[in-house]
């Protein structure tokens, strides 16, 4: 299936084989005994888990100062219906829909007249990532600039008419090549002038600065792995050049402003004739889509190394639409999630990366030379030379970061690995090696400017068992996901040794089968299930968007959301709800304006993600017969992946 249960059924199976200790085993090693008052919590351990009469030792002051409040908004009452819902006292505007025009000269959209050619002038499927630009570049302009969308993948069952259903199930027979084409023209991302007019945000469909990249695009291939023999194809002998960038999930901008959008399940692109083909540890052949009946780029087959080509961190300027999209592949190949990026204190830059699958593991690059402020070009040439690492958390609080470098800890030619090209095209493998963690699908990182702190969402794992769980990962059968907190000695993120915590565990807290652990004021609206995306605001604000995929009914009963969230003093670990979606959809890419008072999200698969358990519906979506179809809610018009601009109606900040 193409659909959303697709990508969480595929990985839910995992493609780690290793003895590795997982996160699990290291979550229960370290909190199972640790004496909580020697715990990096804190007092805010103290109150969250003691209750608020362990504040009695600290002065009245300081107990005030601690259980202040950093969010102040009503919250958003649980539950799933066919609309979004925001906080009272917000507006929350679609901005930009699928099929919507975004290259100067696009046809209007019309559902029942869909082609490759108008898709590639459209606004993509799907959208997830978000990123802001000022404009003018260099600026801090909070009400005018480009937004930077991913569009990560295709929903056929409710994008065409005629299908009827999910059709990786129905072994794709009525699938065409038109169709196929309109998919990879789909896929990519989007770059559209967005500006705040009387309080309202618009997009300019006749920018010169609108882009769209698809499957089709050219991007060029730079770092350690351009070139390599790996890496050639028949279309592409030299290995510097691939067409297009598949499934886009999170991402980042980088300090110098470029956009850093994120491959990540591009195994279920590729294509075999065999009925059942053996995958390898990225999951390819996946065969989620048949584009390689038609493409023979995605059948293995054919053409053995273009998966190669896919699974990278992708740099694009959203100033130049004439830029020719870059795939860095010194960050590393696997199923990339977010690509967070700090200048550190000795100059150089650090980039935070999540593989999200099942057991898979949490990423660091570190460059080889310093960011110069000002020098664009040079800055742009950061990102091809430096050390990627791999994390092993341990018990004692301890994280290690490990190089991934030709010639150390066995990664050797005798290994695998007969060059550092093959250690980062095979990544995953040379991670494998080192004995990193195996964490539950690690998806967002971000750094919180403010503090130092890097927050990684978890998502989940139900394949963990209970002789897998560790300190980090320490549920079996995690249906829920947590929230780790990685620190960095003296705010060196070039260090290779820093500190972790859990900053809460998703899941009811009222259930104590489940594990849960959120701030005892949390309210039954406030907590929430399989963290996916996250954003820290200007003021070092965290807030997590949620991803329970057709597992919503068991893992919370409720919609994905945004949610606000504490992460100092007294009420650490408190959660709010901020925002709900309507039914089947998922929340991502939150973004805030630079004056943090726009919250743009994205609003991706309404009608798909476990319509069959919502009891006004109970069936499975179709074109013609979806479970919503927000946010047009016409009849002629199928449910659209939308971006949404959250504004304050006194237009102040939001969460405040």
């Amino acid at each position: 299936m193409s659909d959303v249960k697709g990508y969480q059924a595929a990985e839910d199976i995992g493609s780690n084989p290793t003895e590795n200790p997982t996160m699990g085993d290291v979550i229960a090693a370290r909190f199972g005994r640790r004496d909580m008052l020697r715990g990096v919590l804190a007092v805010s351990a103290i109150s969250a888990v003691a209750g608020p009469a362990a504040l009695a030792a600290l002065s009245k002051e300081a107990a005030a100062e601690a259980a202040k409040p950093s969010f102040t908004f009503s919250e958003v009452s649980f539950g799933v219906d066919e609309t979004h819902h925001v906080a009272p006292g917000y507006s929350a505007d679609v901005l930009i829909r699928w099929g919507d025009p975004v290259v100067p000269g696009a046809p209007a959209f019309d559902p029942l007249k869909q082609s490759a050619a108008s898709q590639a002038l459209q606004f993509g499927y799907n959208n997830d990532y978000l990123g802001f630009a000022p404009l003018p570049r260099g600026s801090k302009t909070p009400d005018h600039g480009l937004l930077c969308v991913n569009h990560e993948y295709t929903d056929e069952e409710v994008m065409f008419p005629g299908l009827g259903g999910e059709q990786q199930e129905a072994k794709f027979v009525k699938m065409t090549k038109e169709l196929v084409d309109i998919e990879i023209a789909a896929h990519g991302g989007s770059v559209v002038e967005v500006k705040k007019v009387g309080g309202k945000w618009t997009y300019d469909p006749a920018s010169k600065y609108n882009r769209r990249i698809t499957g089709e695009t050219e991007c060029a291939i730079s770092g350690p792995a351009a070139g390599h023999d790996l890496m050639k194809t028949s279309y592409d002998p030299t290995g510097t050049k691939v067409r297009g960038m598949l499934n886009n999930c999170a991402g980042g901008m980088s300090p110098w402003g470029t956009w850093l959008t994120t491959e990540e399940n591009f195994n279920g692109y590729f294509w075999s004739d065999e009925e059942k083909p053996k995958a390898d540890r990225y999951g390819v052949p996946g065969k989620w889509y048949n584009w390689g009946v038609y493409h023979d780029r995605f059948n293995v087959a054919k053409e053995p190394n273009e998966a190669n080509r896919f699974g990278w961190i992708v740099e694009i300027d959203p100033y130049d639409p004439t830029f020719t999209p870059i795939k860095r592949t010194a960050l590393g190949r696997f199923k990339h999630e977010a690509c967070s990026v700090a200048v550190n204190k000795d100059g150089r830059v650090v980039a935070y990366m999540g593989d999200d699958e099942r057991f898979d593991y949490v990423y660091k690059f570190v460059s080889a030379k310093k960011y110069v402020e000002g020098d664009r070009a040079h800055n742009m040439t950061l990102l091809d030379d430096g050390v990627l690492h791999v994390a092993r958390y341990n018990a004692d609080g301890s994280l290690e970061w490990l190089p991934l470098v030709h010639g150390q800890n066995g990664l050797t030619a005798d290994a695998g690995f007969k060059d550092q090209g093959e250690v980062l095209i095979k990544a995953r493998l040379a991670a494998d090696k080192l004995g990193a963690t195996k964490m539950d699908r690690p998806e967002d990182v971000e750094v919180n400017p403010k503090t130092g702190a890097i927050y990684v969402m978890l998502t989940n794992n139900s394949r963990r068992k209970a002789e897998q769980v560790d300190a980090a990962n320490e549920r079996a059968g995690n249906l829920w996901g947590q929230v780790v907190e990685m620190l960095p000695p003296d705010g060196d993120h070039a260090a290779t040794k820093f500190t972790w915590n859990i900053l809460l565990k998703g899941g009811n807290p009222k259930d104590g089968a489940v594990g849960a652990m959120f701030n005892p004021a949390t309210s039954d609206n406030g907590w929430f299930s399989c963290p996916d995306n996250c954003a820290v605001d200007h003021q070092g604000r965290l807030w997590i968007t949620t991803d329970q995929g057709e597992g919503w009914f068991k893992a919370s009963g409720k919609a994905d959301g945004v949610y606000a969230v504490e992460t100092e003093g007294a009420l650490r670990g408190k959660s709010m709800m901020f925002f709900r979606v309507p039914v089947g959809a998922e929340m991502c890419g939150p973004e805030f304006a630079p004056d943090d008072k726009t919250l743009f999200v994205a609003v991706q698969h309404p009608a798909t993600d476990g319509v069959d358990l919502y009891k006004p519906f109970g069936r499975k979506s179709t074109f013609e017969d979806p479970a919503t179809r927000w946010p047009d809610f016409k009849p002629n018009m199928p449910p659209r992946p939308s971006v949404v601009a959250i504004t304050k109606q006194d237009a102040g900040v939001i969460g405040s």
